[in-house]
């Protein structure tokens, strides 16, 4: 990460831009050319996939399950944005990945959306300081990622930020909601040929996206991952939280299988609370987003007339 000295400004690159440039050209040469649904516009995928989903019989690991093993690329730029952004300095633009509700915005209650354009401001992306991204913004962030699948769990690689995670497709005994992780607790089963993943019990510090849109420790995600042809996987994240959005609502991208031959994943760089980078940041006023806890949220909430 560098920073560059205009005068008395120092301006920086912020990591989700940066890696995301590095990773732009790996994403296009990666890029499957043939499709069933061939358009990765969000909303023009999603609607081709749920009934192309319909028709096709997956390949099957030993245990019997759809085989979504291998490494893959998503189109697009949601880590940006997931609303629809035009091309600027650091974003590179892109359409609205919310598929749900049909007008494409992110259904957050007025006062929450006022406490996200101020904390676009004051605070840093937690990503920024190698973090670990929550979900889902795990899965949709710059750069490759390699699944791996066995009878019992469901691993899912990247090279961004320690972005890994472990998802158990077996039963285990229920967690205490006093335990809260940055990558909250997951829980796989499979939904003829789906893969259902339900999170919760994240701490709610990161972000949805570069625009500071945030959740609450009560937030839960469910993620739907099923393969619509051998090269593609149409995934689908429903985010309910309440306290601080209207409604819950979808997110869908694209996943194309990366079939270059000799491929391999990138191990970046990037250690936690980087201290350098957060130097620079501090200098300039800026802090790392702390989360906003739900009594906080319904106090919000009642202060703006909106109270449950």
């Amino acid at each position: 990460m560098k920073s560059i000295k205009l005068g008395q400004t120092v301006q920086t690159i912020t990591c989700v831009g940066f890696i995301a440039a590095i990773f732009a050209p790996q994403r296009a040469i990666a890029q499957v050319t043939e499709s069933v649904c061939p358009d990765d516009t969000p909303a023009v995928f999603h609607r081709c996939a749920l009934e192309a989903a319909e028709a096709f019989d997956p390949p099957r690991t030993p245990d019997g399950q759809p085989d979504m093993g291998g490494i893959w690329n998503l189109p697009g730029n949601a880590s940006e944005d997931l609303e629809e952004h035009p091309e600027v300095l650091d974003d590179m633009g892109g359409p609205t990945a919310i598929v749900e509700p049909p007008d494409g915005k992110v259904p957050m209650q007025p006062w929450a959306d006022t406490r996200r354009r101020e904390n676009a401001q004051r605070h840093i992306h937690p990503s920024a300081a190698c973090l670990l991204s929550g979900m889902p913004y795990t899965m949709y962030r710059p750069g490759p990622y390699q699944y791996l699948q066995t009878r019992d769990n469901f691993v899912v690689l990247s090279t961004r930020a320690h972005a890994y995670r472990v998802v158990p497709l077996e039963e285990l005994p229920p967690v205490g909601d006093n335990i809260r992780l940055w990558n909250g607790i997951s829980k796989g089963r499979w939904e003829g040929n789906t893969l259902v993943i339900e999170t919760t019990n994240q701490n709610a510090m990161p972000w949805l996206d570069q625009r500071a849109r945030f959740y609450t420790q009560e937030a839960r995600v469910v993620e739907r991952l099923t393969l619509i042809e051998a090269d593609t996987i149409h995934y689908q994240a429903t985010v309910d939280d309440p306290n601080v959005y209207t409604r819950p609502f979808t997110i869908a991208l694209p996943f194309r299988r990366n079939t270059v031959e000799g491929f391999e994943m990138l191990v970046e760089a990037c250690y936690e609370n980087n201290a350098t980078l957060l130097e620079i940041y501090r200098t300039v006023g800026l802090t790392l987003f702390p989360g906003i806890s739900v009594e906080e949220a319904r106090e919000a909430m009642e202060a703006a007339g909106s109270g449950p």
